[in-house]
């Protein structure tokens, strides 16, 4: 087999076996492009004569080149996706040997979420607020983001029927995995508001669409639009703070978690695999204790 026809074979694996995102996939499929691109570079044209040391090599060449060196958490993303290449080629039969399994990704630094406090989400979404098409939708897109911790890929790709009965909505997350979340008050008016008085409207302006969210000419609203619909509303609310569609999400995440509610519901609602991950936002929480105690507490310093 060669290389080219084992990362096609990898790429569907994971795309119809798996049920990857076409996102995800398009990711795998950019990573591994380099990686071939650079085994052919070096002469190497065969899956069996790839050998620990190569992978090394690889890697070691993708940090320390002079042009655009990998930063450390891009190149432990693409260490994991050479990990998964070869890992399948064992499990399938292809080599006797999988060469990528003693090669580490790069230590990564805990990174903790960035979130923003209830009075500055309480900004950000009145900047939407007012009665014409684009602040509906706006109001209803960023309510939602806000009330469900949805991934924005899971917000755009809502369709009407994904909102269940004005109060539960259904989210397809990574690994085409459903889950169930609850509206809030302020979330079920903003959609309503938006289904009812601007909805249809958009939609006569386009073709005939399923998507919950639509743009000014009727199309479902895609990602980049959903960024700068958040970054504008940021700019008119005078929030300092980088605001994107994962802030809400992280927000919605530490805010639950600060008011009390329990690490594995945290995680069911984010869509979280493993709760190592929700974890993360509890050290954000304790950050925010400490602070008030060191400057509350009479005895703190």
């Amino acid at each position: 087999m060669t290389v080219e026809t084992a990362v096609d074979s990898y790429l569907r694996h994971v795309s119809i076996e798996r049920g990857l995102s076409a996102n995800t996939v398009a990711a795998y499929r950019r990573d591994l492009g380099v990686y071939t691109g650079w085994l052919a570079a070096q002469s190497i044209d065969s899956l069996s004569a790839v050998t620990s040391n190569t992978i090394s090599q690889f890697a070691q060449q993708l940090g320390s080149r002079e042009e655009a060196p990998l930063t450390s958490s891009s190149l432990a993303r693409m260490l994991s996706t050479v990990r998964g290449f070869h890992r399948f080629l064992l499990e399938e039969g292809v080599v006797e040997q999988d060469v990528a399994h003693e090669v580490k990704p790069p230590k990564l630094a805990s990174r903790l979420p960035k979130a923003i406090t209830i009075d500055q989400v309480g900004a950000l979404l009145a900047a939407t607020d007012g009665d014409s098409l684009q602040a509906l939708r706006d109001k209803a897109l960023l309510e939602l983001l806000y009330a469900t911790g949805a991934r924005v890929s899971e917000a755009v790709a809502l369709n009407v029927d994904d909102v269940i009965d004005d109060d539960i909505v259904r989210l397809t997350g990574k690994g085409n995995k459903q889950r169930i979340v609850p509206l809030g008050s302020f979330a079920r008016a903003a959609i309503d508001a938006y289904l009812v008085r601007a909805r249809p409207a958009l939609s006569a302006r386009g073709r005939a669409t399923p998507a919950l969210f639509l743009g000014m000419r009727g199309a479902r609203v895609s990602r980049q639009n959903a960024w700068l619909i958040i970054r504008a509303a940021a700019d008119r609310a005078h929030l300092s703070a980088e605001i994107s569609p994962h802030t809400l999400r992280h927000s919605f995440a530490t805010h639950l978690l600060a008011g009390g509610a329990d690490v594995r519901v945290v995680q069911e609602l984010l869509g979280h695999s493993s709760v190592a991950t929700t974890q993360i936002y509890t050290l954000v929480t304790a950050d925010t204790l400490r602070d008030v105690y060191t400057a509350s507490h009479p005895r703190a310093r």
